[in-house]
């Protein structure tokens, strides 16, 4: 163990996914635009790594049910970083083509706020991405 990484600093996500290959079509795209880089792979997952973090999608044999709802008990979404407001609008451009929707489109980029400018978007199985722009 190092001192390098800051006590209490998130060390991953673990998301379980009804369907490997269509998760690893939109969040190894997303991630992979983030800046992330594939760090592990095995039958039923895989993962991407930025820094001293990194996300793990996987299909577990567990799985109870075939679609995440944000809006139970649970997690309801991610927020990352996504640079700047150019950034962010070619993201949300290109997201349709990797299985991800805009959420609240007709408030879109100030869907969270005057003072707040992110894109929202959700996948194929009921995941929420919250991507946040900061800067011009």
């Amino acid at each position: 163990m190092t001192d390098a990484v800051p006590r209490g600093t998130l060390h991953h996500v673990e998301l379980w996914v009804p369907d490997l290959a269509r998760a690893e079509r939109s969040w190894g795209w997303l991630l992979g635009r983030l800046g992330h880089r594939p760090y592990q792979s095995w039958d039923r997952g895989r993962s991407w790594r930025l820094g001293g973090t990194y996300v793990v999608v996987e299909q577990s044999p567990d799985l109870v049910d075939d679609l995440h709802d944000r809006r139970r008990p649970g997690l309801n979404h991610l927020a990352l970083h996504a640079g700047t407001r150019a950034e962010l609008d070619a993201l949300v451009d290109d997201a349709p083509a990797h299985g991800w929707t805009l959420l609240f489109a007709e408030r879109h980029p100030f869907a969270g706020g005057a003072d707040h400018c992110a894109g929202y978007l959700v996948d194929e199985d009921g995941f929420e991405i919250e991507l946040v722009a900061h800067g011009e």
